[in-house]
């Protein structure tokens, strides 16, 4: 019989002294629907296909059978949650606040793989600012432990991220 493990004694802290450190944990844990390649041009992730049906409206189809690490199927739900989640915030973007949307746009959900953006103008950076729109389950908004980028903590995401 191998005898048991030790139990943990103490703490420990990993601290990582980098002020782009949330970059990385957010580019690790979640996807865009668009990305930009080392070239600048786009590349379809969550979504599949974009088009403009006026100069104020944005449209995605989004892939099917995409599920998060949670086991949560990905839809335009998701898209909508995350999109209203993050225009709260007067700054959702500290790289810049070029990658945020209007305070009057909306998200609709045209069907589970189609998304909808309506723009209080024209927008022709909001392609790219799909780059920089990170999408969660539910539960990471959601639910007694949901981190929801610490409004659960803090009231707010602004800056606890």
């Amino acid at each position: 019989m191998t005898p048991a493990a030790p139990a943990p004694v103490g703490t420990i802290n990993v601290v990582d002294p980098s002020p782009l450190n949330w970059l990385f944990t957010t580019w690790n844990t979640m996807e865009e629907p668009i990305r930009i390649d080392e070239d600048g041009r786009t590349v379809f992730a969550l979504a599949e296909s974009a088009e403009w049906p006026d100069e104020r409206t944005l449209e995605l189809r989004l892939r099917h059978g995409v599920v998060f690490q949670d086991g949560e199927p990905f839809t335009a739900h998701n898209v909508k949650l995350n999109f209203e989640e993050m225009q709260r915030w007067a700054a959702p973007h500290p790289p810049g606040t070029w990658l945020n949307f209007p305070p009057d746009s909306v998200a609709e959900v045209v069907d589970d793989h189609t998304i909808r953006f309506r723009f209080p103008g024209p927008d022709g950076l909001a392609v790219g600012k799909m780059r920089g729109f990170h999408i969660a389950s539910t539960a990471f908004w959601k639910g007694p432990d949901a981190p929801g980028f610490g409004y659960k903590k803090f009231g707010s995401g602004e800056g606890h991220w």
